[in-house]
């Protein structure tokens, strides 16, 4: 399930976040690296789904 998770979060960063801590600081904070940058966005929804 974290493989498609990571995949998710590859095309689309706050969903993969979403799906893995729900509507939070996380995901928000996402959104914003996401809207600065789309690199930024992937390398925090990959973190934080990897630190689980």
């Amino acid at each position: 399930m974290d493989v498609l998770r990571i995949l998710i979060a590859i095309l689309v960063p706050p969903l993969g976040v979403f799906l893995q801590v729900g509507i939070g600081l996380q995901f928000w904070l996402n959104i914003l690296l996401t809207l600065l940058g789309y690199v930024p966005g992937i390398i925090h929804a990959v973190y934080i789904i990897v630190k689980k």
